[in-house]
């Protein structure tokens, strides 16, 4: 694998390639008889010609990180790459419209690190996450160490988590502004699990549809603060779309609901008692995840699956939520979770108490492929969201890798070491936010130190 970097105009390449390239010039065609008396380099060379050099695990250490920001992938995404002193590096990706600074704070903590060591690093960099897009630079650096540990041993990620319960993952795909005929585009993309945005901004300018104070209304203020609640007419107006819905698909498809708006908890439960003939397959993000006794009172009253989580960073922070069967189902985003094995973790920990797990994802093929891998690893994994169908560029920019990602609503589980996935530097270069660099250097990260212990 050739590593490019912005230090100057030329492309460096690894000189232990090199010189495996020049020795392999001049045993090709030779057998072992032939290299009788010929110089012991030659010999070395021929004798192990087969023979693994991408790493020794035991001697790898951290060099760099650096990062590239592709810009409406969907969203602004932060690329991470980890480099080592041997011939590998490895990809991860920030949570999206998040801050590659994120990132960035890690670097001084990874230095001279063995990124095989993928717990013990986790275990000391994890206290720099957060819930929400915080959470985006811990589980970055995650998924870039894991594809490092899996290039360094020649196996993919899902076989370093305990190996696969699937070999190709079922997708759901987003459909903004809860078109019918988007509904309709995706089932005949071969989707057959389907997620609408039906909110209540499509009501906002029905009269009685709406109740909330004039002027300067709170829109985006946390749902119990709003003051914002919906009518029994508003209620009908959304249930009618999702009649729609059901008699443009048919009933087989699961449909789910993506978040509907910042109102009450007695407007969810109205809402949610407009949905109940049409069999969704679940209520998002309700209200604010932390508020689990709202959630339970919801899901009391209302005979519709009821998911949260895509902000939740740890399983820690997931747990009151599982222990109470607070929710019917756990809605993670690898990206703010905390990365590949915190996820799956949430998903082992969730299976115990019989609650299923759909994975939130809106990103770029990287982030995308490290969600694959858990998912093949998780027992009680659903669907995985595909937020990016739509982009026409978005499975160039990476290589190594059989095409198209999204077979008919489902995601090959690669075989191939790590992630299973290489950059293509070109399309990514064409793709970068404003401003931004290919991998520019970061050595001003490099000693950026603190008293980082939590404990005296």
């Amino acid at each position: 694998m050739q590593k490019e970097y912005n230090d100057g105009p030329q492309k460096t390449t690894c000189s232990r390639r090199s010189m495996l390239k020049s020795f392999g010039a001049g045993v090709a065609g030779l057998s072992l008889a032939n290299l009788i008396g010929a110089p012991i380099e030659e010999q070395i060379a021929y004798a192990t010609q087969n023979v693994r050099r991408s790493s020794s695990p035991s001697q790898l250490r951290i060099t760099d990180l650096r990062v590239a920001v592709v810009s409406r992938a969907p969203m602004r995404c932060p690329l991470i790459r980890i480099d080592t002193n041997q011939d590998i590096c490895g990809y991860g990706e920030v949570r999206d419209g998040a801050s590659e600074k994120y990132a960035l704070i890690l670097k001084s903590r990874l230095l001279g690190q063995n990124p095989c060591n993928v717990e013990k690093i986790f275990k000391r960099i994890k206290q720099f996450g957060h819930h929400g897009r915080q959470g985006g630079g811990v589980s970055g650096v995650e998924m870039a160490l894991w594809d490092l540990a899996g290039k360094a041993y020649g196996v993919p990620v899902y076989q370093m988590l305990g190996g696969q319960y699937r070999d190709r993952v079922r997708l759901y795909a987003d459909t903004p502004n809860g078109s019918i005929e988007g509904l309709k585009k995706r089932v005949g993309q071969g989707f057959t699990f389907l997620k609408m945005d039906c909110g209540i901004s499509r009501i906002q300018n029905v009269p009685g549809a709406l109740s909330y104070p004039s002027g300067d209304t709170n829109w985006w203020g946390k749902h119990p603060f709003t003051s914002i609640q919906l009518s029994d007419k508003g209620a009908a107006l959304l249930a009618e779309h999702f009649a729609e819905a059901r008699e443009a698909v048919g009933w087989k498809i699961p449909i789910a609901s993506d978040h509907f708006g910042h109102i009450s908890v007695n407007s969810c439960i109205k809402l949610g008692k407009a949905l109940q003939p049409y069999q969704l397959a679940w209520l998002e993000d309700m209200v604010p995840w932390e508020y689990t006794d709202m959630l339970k009172e919801i899901k009391n009253a209302v005979d519709v699956p009821l998911l949260t989580g895509e902000d939740i960073y740890l399983l820690d922070g997931f747990k009151p939520l599982i222990d109470g069967h607070v929710v019917d189902l756990v809605h993670p985003d690898l990206a703010t979770a905390g990365g590949i094995m915190e996820t799956k973790k949430i998903g082992d920990y969730a299976e115990q108490a019989g609650i299923a797990m759909p994975m939130h994802f809106a990103g770029t093929p990287v982030s995308f492929m490290a969600n694959v891998h858990c998912a093949a690893a998780t027992e009680n994994f659903i669907a995985l969201e595909h937020h990016s169908v739509d982009v026409d560029w978005w499975e160039d920019l990476v290589t190594g890798i059989d095409k198209p990602l999204n077979k008919d609503g489902f995601a090959t589980v690669p075989e191939t070491p790590g992630l299973g996935i290489e950059l293509n530097l070109d399309v990514v270069k064409e793709h970068l936010s404003r401003g931004q660099e290919l991998f520019a250097p970061t050595d001003e990260w490099n000693r950026d130190r603190s008293n980082d212990r939590l404990w005296s």
